[in-house]
């Protein structure tokens, strides 16, 4: 359905909830950069149950792969990088299936030369000024909103 892509994560449990949500919804999850855990690693395998096994995982180097990646086989994707450093909330996007939900890690966030090639695509879950959700959470939010567009047609 969508693609969640986490550049740098660190926290294996935030993984392993995301590739939860991943698997619910028929989502795949790209994986980029270095990783802060092993993906034997037992919380990041505690944080996806069982299902782990079964979840349509990819890892790439660095985003650029990806990116060249879906602009050959999937030219109609568009990309969104959640992010505090815009106003544009979240559910002013009009999402597709196949979209590409992009997320930093957890204590940096995304990288600034990739807000800043990206200006018109950054996208924010609004929320109260010096504070921040966690990562699975913030996953969690603007999947299903991109899930509830394309089910309802808006």
């Amino acid at each position: 359905m969508f693609n969640i892509v986490l550049i740098e994560p660190e926290i294996p449990p935030n993984t392993g909830n995301i590739g939860r949500l991943c698997l619910a919804t028929g989502s795949t999850l790209h994986l980029v950069g270095p990783l802060g855990f092993s993906l034997d690693d037992k919380s990041l395998r505690r944080a996806g149950l069982d299902y782990w096994p079964e979840l349509n995982v990819q890892r790439w180097d660095d985003f650029e792969s990806l990116r060249v990646d879906f602009e050959e086989k999937t030219p109609a994707a568009s990309f969104y990088f959640l992010t505090t450093k815009t106003e544009r909330a979240y559910w002013l996007a009009e999402f597709a299936e196949g979209d590409c939900l992009v997320f930093g890690s957890e204590t940096r966030g995304l990288p600034e030369s990739l807000l800043q090639k990206n200006k018109s695509q950054r996208l924010t879950i609004p929320q109260t000024a010096g504070r921040s959700l966690n990562l699975a959470t913030s996953v969690g939010i603007v999947l299903y909103e991109g899930v509830r567009q394309s089910q309802s047609g808006s």
